[in-house]
């Protein structure tokens, strides 16, 4: 049995058609919830080398299954890779194929973590911003939510923070659901741990944001 067939065979019909509406999906689900995706993951990971894992997440990847999908991205999240490059090659090669956000997001956490481990890659990431395709560019906030969450910076960690607040105040201009959501829970996040950052941010930027975007990065503000 192919890990395919692997995967179908745990699937449920009804709710691979709740999760088709709910996700906005055209290509197959399987209907697995992300928890079964888990144990299958686990498992996973726990036979593969490294270099096998990056072949399979790869095939998971290119046959297109919005679980398999997920699955490709769950594989990779880890904070110690060492090296990481060809990871950090893979995930980044699946950004401009992104198109629906539970996949983006797994993606994004992925990502995060090759992040952490070399900041330097932020320059990578920049280029994001700029890019046509919106979920590359929602990519670049979401991958970086680890800056919102961070205290006691170093200098270096605080230059990386405020050069991603103005990735996130170009956004604000950006009225996609999609971009407003990420600017919000980005600000969201860094107001539990710099909320007079995220007023300032607010306060001269705040009005060209949506009101439910506004709400959102001001949920925790006194």
């Amino acid at each position: 049995m192919n890990t395919l067939d692997t995967l179908r065979a745990a699937g449920n019909a009804e709710k691979a058609a709740e999760m088709a509406a709910y996700h906005k999906q055209t290509r197959e689900i399987i209907g697995i919830s992300n928890p079964q995706i888990d144990v299958f993951v686990k498992q996973w990971r726990a036979e593969l080398s490294l270099d096998d894992r990056l072949k399979f997440a790869s095939e998971l990847w290119q046959c297109d299954v919005f679980e398999a999908r997920i699955a490709a991205a769950k594989l990779l999240v880890q904070a110690r890779i060492t090296p990481d490059e060809a990871t950090w090659a893979l995930i980044t090669s699946w950004v401009p194929d992104l198109d629906s956000w539970a996949i983006a997001d797994h993606t994004s956490t992925a990502a995060a973590k090759r992040l952490v481990a070399q900041p330097s890659r932020l320059d990578e990431v920049e280029a994001w911003t700029h890019s046509k395709h919106m979920w590359s560019r929602r990519a670049a906030l979401v991958a970086t939510l680890p800056w919102a969450k961070l205290n006691h910076l170093t200098p270096e960690q605080n230059k990386a923070r405020e050069r991603i607040l103005g990735w996130a105040a170009r956004y604000v201009d950006d009225y996609d659901w999609f971009m407003q959501k990420a600017v919000a829970w980005w600000l969201r996040d860094l107001s539990k741990h710099d909320a007079a950052r995220v007023q300032k941010f607010l306060t001269k930027h705040g009005d060209r944001m949506k009101p439910f975007a506004r709400k959102i990065a001001s949920k925790y503000l006194t």
